[in-house]
């Protein structure tokens, strides 16, 4: 690989960590919000729910818009919202202004994540793996460590230090892949005269605003009531019209030929289906987790953030180790193996919460950090596996769209259980009930994983051959 690629990589990689990392550095930043803002704990977790709501909108539309307006703009431009928003979210006058940026940021970091591989495919030609395995690097390290420069960020600088760390970031990668990446192909005559009316239809802009609008709608009637701690008939309206514009939602999708989500690649294809669901179960235990340790560690132990982020890269580094020695398995046994184990340490994970009390040794919280640290360096590599052979090859970019869905879908209903759980404010009570409901579900994916063995024993014989 000569130096221009390498300069490329770097330079692409700075931009595309910006969304996981902006995703998790935010879990220590909950309680400090809640005081600085002196809002509860539901409230203050629409700072959650709007990023991956804003991401799982964005990267499939902004993948879409590259094939029309080029990549390298569609990556420029990213840096120069992610930079905007970064810039002005500390600024906020109240929290409504501090969500607007935040759905801003996703939407530019998303951008990003949407182009940045196929930017690397397309103009590095030599040692392809290698180079998309550095940016998978990118990905999986920022989310790893986001919680530890958040804690240490919070610590000296208070919560606006989470969005101007970004800067440098944005900058040194807008230079240069500025002056790296090479320039778009010149549009053909067709996407010239595409009108703005057909790339609405092309994304599917209704869809998009079915799932936004209903999503949001439900979320609003359910947390509203669990938060007033009793239903009143303008929450149950709330959540109805949401589940109403929901299946709205998925009306127009089977009908639709260009669908925002493919839903009838579910009926079609039973196997994709099955992994589609696994993963968002294994993403709602392990953002549930991801997201209500810290709160736990800092409003229940009254840990500084500084040391909770220390303590949450116990998560991050375990994941790291465990991921280059679940492909080497997984290469021999397939992925059924791996999931299974995964399944099994969720488990204890979740069980190892329930035992904690508000005396426990903090060090015994890394048990059941590593525990889910490991499950998740399994699932990564598994549950990728388990996708490329279940999906036909002619859909597996459509299979790929699924299963980043999949992924923010988790994270979107882990969070929304833990508001649920905990209402206004973060408890000990609270922390251990999630701990009972992490278990029960947990005890629901190791079936998943098992129920493999029968419908995946073809799968793993055509792996190992």
């Amino acid at each position: 690989m000569n130096a221009r690629s390498r300069w490329l990589m770097i330079s692409v990689g700075l931009g595309i960590l910006l969304n996981p990392l902006n995703s998790s550095m935010v879990s220590v930043a909950i309680p400090r919000l809640q005081n600085g803002f002196q809002l509860d704990f539901t409230v203050v977790s629409w700072v959650i729910f709007t990023f991956y709501i804003a991401s799982a909108v964005a990267q499939p539309v902004m993948g879409r818009a590259s094939d029309l307006f080029g990549r390298r703009k569609i990556f420029l431009t990213g840096l120069v919202i992610a930079f905007i928003a970064s810039l002005l979210a500390p600024l906020s006058p109240n929290f409504g202004w501090l969500i607007v940026f935040r759905i801003v940021q996703s939407i530019g970091t998303s951008m990003m994540i949407s182009v940045g591989m196929a930017i690397v495919r397309i103009h590095i030609t030599e040692k392809q793996a290698t180079a998309v395995s550095v940016l998978s690097i990118f990905q999986s390290g920022a989310a790893a460590i986001g919680p530890f420069i958040g804690g240490v960020l919070i610590h000296w600088w208070d919560w606006p230090g989470i969005f101007f760390v970004n800067i440098p970031f944005v900058v040194a990668s807008f230079l240069w892949s500025w002056r790296i990446i090479p320039k778009d192909e010149t549009p053909t005559s067709v996407e010239r005269k595409m009108s703005f009316r057909k790339w609405l239809n092309l994304i599917d802009a209704p869809g998009i605003l079915l799932f936004t609008v209903g999503l949001i709608a439900l979320l609003v009637g359910i947390l509203s009531a669990k938060s007033s701690g009793h239903v009143s008939s303008g929450y149950v309206i709330t959540g109805l019209i949401g589940l109403v514009v929901l299946g709205a939602f998925v009306r127009h999708e089977l009908k639709t030929a260009s669908p925002f989500i493919p839903l009838r690649t579910f009926a079609k294809y039973p196997a994709v289906t099955w992994v589609n669901v696994q993963f968002m179960v294994v993403n709602i235990l392990f953002y549930a987790l991801f997201f209500g340790l810290p709160s736990y560690l800092q409003m229940v132990r009254h840990i500084s953030e500084f040391h909770t982020g220390i303590l949450m890269l116990t998560l991050g580094l375990c994941s790291l180790v465990a991921s280059p020695m679940a492909g080497r398995w997984i290469d021999k046994s397939g992925p059924r193996p791996a999931l299974l184990v995964s399944a099994i340490l969720m488990i204890f994970g979740s069980v190892w919460i329930v035992t904690l009390n508000e005396f426990s040794p903090v060090i015994s919280v890394c048990v059941a950090l590593a525990a889910f640290g490991i499950s998740n360096g399994l699932n990564n590599v598994g549950m990728q596996a388990a996708l490329f052979k279940s999906a036909p090859k002619e859909i597996i970019g459509v299979a790929s769209g699924l299963f980043n869905t999949s992924r923010n879908l988790g994270a979107i209903i882990s969070s929304l259980l833990i508001s649920i759980v905990m209402g206004d404010q973060f408890s000990f009570g609270g922390f251990r009930l999630l701990g009972v409901i992490l278990t029960v579900i947990a005890l629901s994916l190791v079936f998943m994983s098992w129920r493999r063995r029968e419908s995946g024993q073809l799968e793993e014989l055509e792996f190992r051959q």
